[in-house]
């Protein structure tokens, strides 16, 4: 265990979640002190005990809070950078989307996954700086979806495109003050919430094809990724965003039409595919239609 963060405070969004739980982890092994945002309190108390449990002796604390409204994110930032009077790490994970053509998109559930995954990370960033100093690092979890065409993902790519641009903005902004900001970009990651999917190989199998690596990612790999950026080994990193996809990059990512025909029915798929609003379309039950997306904070 190294404590080359020992003294530093790390704020987390998405907290509750898979990856921003493993991000948490891995930070307070190496000494930093972490507080949590997520909009369940049962569920960030019971992960602050897990935490504390892998890792004695460690200062982990939340609010719950949404990530999207601006007083919120105010308020648990103030949180964390009153722990220790100094604010060092900023670690946006919260994000996800859903699997729906285009078409069957309106304005309101476009600009939720909007919402999701880049104004999430704006709100931590625009007030979070202001509360940090020379040396401080911003991580955001953007998606592989940000740079290959994931069929019938597209409110989600768009997402996570516009998040890595949010990413380099602020690391030219920023540089002047010495604080960087990177993302990483995982593949699909497996979590206990999704387990009931991806311990389905119908489900699997087309993912892992496109995964040179073979297998799916866990937390932790994103972890170690998110570590390295947010402590003094990157130093002279800002403005990239590192893949951490086994190798998914390489290829492709999978076609997801028996995904769309499956939750929506095939005429509706049909019809998208020739351009067309369905005129009937079944309601895909939310957590199927997040299947594969692995961001999503838990809820």
């Amino acid at each position: 265990m190294g404590v080359s963060l020992k003294g530093m405070t790390a704020f987390i969004t998405g907290g509750s979640g898979a990856i921003g739980a493993g991000c948490a982890l891995r930070l307070l092994q190496d000494g930093a002190a972490v507080v949590l945002i997520g909009r369940g309190r049962e569920a960030l108390e019971a992960m602050r005990g897990r935490l504390l449990k892998d890792v004695p002796g460690g200062r982990v604390e939340f609010c719950a809070g949404d990530a999207r409204k601006t007083d919120d994110v105010r308020k648990a930032l103030q949180v964390a950078y009153d722990l220790q009077k100094r604010l060092d790490i900023i670690v946006a994970t919260v994000g996800g989307g859903e699997i729906r053509p285009l078409l069957l998109h309106d304005a309101d559930t476009f600009q939720h996954e909007l919402d999701l995954n880049i104004k999430t990370a704006f709100l931590a960033i625009r007030y979070g700086v202001p509360l940090m100093e020379k040396g401080g690092s911003i991580v955001c979890i953007s998606s592989t979806a940000a740079v290959a065409t994931t069929p019938w993902y597209g409110a989600y790519m768009t997402g996570k495109a516009g998040l890595e641009g949010l990413v380099k903005a602020a690391a030219e902004e920023f540089s002047t003050a010495g604080i960087r900001v990177n993302a990483v970009r995982p593949g699909t990651t497996f979590s206990e919430a999704m387990a009931f999917a991806f311990n389905d190989e119908a489900i699997t199998r087309p993912i892992l094809t496109e995964v040179p690596l073979g297998r799916l990612g866990v937390p932790a790999d994103t972890a170690e990724a998110v570590r390295y950026l947010a402590g003094p080994e990157s130093s002279w990193v800002t403005g990239q965003s590192i893949a951490v996809d086994g190798g998914g990059e390489l290829r492709k990512n999978p076609d997801l039409s028996s995904g769309v025909a499956g939750l929506f029915g095939q005429e509706a798929l049909d019809a998208v595919r020739k351009g067309k609003v369905p005129k009937d379309v079944r309601t895909a039950p939310l957590a199927m239609s997040r299947l594969t997306t692995p961001r999503s904070e838990a809820k």
